[in-house]
C-alpha cells in the first residue's frame, strides 16, 4: 500500500473481514444457544443478533465511507488482488470440504459431540494463512485462540451437563459462545483497522489541499 493513497479495496477489504467475523461469530453463537437446549434461548438470541448486527453496520459505515477514494489504478495491484482472491477461495473451499469430512467421520463413529470442537480447530487452522495472504497479523491471534480453545474444553470439560434439571451440552456451549466471541472480537479490531485507514486517506487528502 502507497504511502501517499489509501485505496478504496484495501479499506473495503477491511469491510469484507468485519461482516465475515460478524455473519460466523452469530453462526458460532447459535451452536452455543443449541447446546444450551432451550435454556434463556430468546435472551441469548437477541443478544447474539444484536452483536453481530452493530458489527455488520460497522462494516457498512467503512464501505460507504470509502467510497470517495480512489481504486487501485495499477494493473499490477488488480491482478494482486485477484490472485488474493483466488486464494481465498481455495482456502474457503478447503476449509468447507474438512468440515463436511469431520462431520461424516463423527456421525459414522458415533461421536457427534467431537464434531462442534474438531470443526472449531479447522476454522481456527484456515486463519493461519489467510493471515499471511491478507497481511493481517491480527488473524494470527485468531487462529490460535480457536485452536487452543477447543482443544482446553475437551481436556478440562465434561461433554455434557445438568443444571437445575435442565441438560446442558457443554462443549457445544463452550466452544459456541467462546469461538463467537472471538471472532466477534477480530471483527471489532479489524473494523477500527478500517477506520485506522480511512482517517489516514482523510490526513493525506487534507495535506494534499494545503501543499
Amino acid at each position: 500500500m502507497s504511502q501517499t493513497t489509501i485505496p478504496r479495496a484495501a479499506v473495503r477489504g477491511t469491510a469484507a473481514g468485519v461482516i465475515f467475523m460478524a455473519f460466523f461469530g452469530t453462526l458460532w453463537a447459535g451452536i452455543g444457544i443449541r447446546g444450551m437446549q432451550g435454556w434463556e434461548f430468546h435472551v441469548l438470541i437477541i443478544l447474539s443478533l444484536l452483536i453481530g448486527a452493530l458489527l455488520f453496520m460497522g462494516a457498512m459505515a467503512l464501505i460507504k465511507k470509502s467510497s470517495p477514494l480512489f481504486n487501485e489504478g495499477i494493473k499490477k495491484d488488480r491482478e494482486q488482488w485477484r490472485k488474493k482472491n483466488i486464494w481465498f477461495g481455495i482456502i474457503f473451499s478447503l476449509e468447507g470440504l474438512l468440515i463436511a469430512m469431520a462431520s461424516f467421520i463423527c456421525a459414522s463413529t458415533n461421536h457427534l459431540d467431537f464434531f462442534v470442537p474438531v470443526m472449531a480447530l479447522i476454522v481456527g487452522a484456515h486463519f493461519f494463512p489467510l493471515a499471511f495472504l491478507f497481511q493481517v497479523p491480527t488473524y494470527y491471534i485468531t487462529g490460535t485462540l480457536l485452536c487452543l480453545l477447543p482443544t482446553l474444553v475437551m481436556l478440562t470439560f465434561p461433554v455434557k451437563t445438568i443444571i437445575s434439571n435442565h441438560h446442558i451440552m457443554v462443549w457445544w456451549v463452550s466452544v459456541g459462545f467462546g469461538s463467537a466471541l472471538i471472532l466477534w472480537g477480530t471483527g471489532v479490531i479489524v473494523c477500527f483497522r478500517g477506520f485506522r485507514l480511512l482517517g489516514m486517506a482523510q490526513n493525506v487528502a487534507d495535506n494534499g489541499k494545503w501543499s
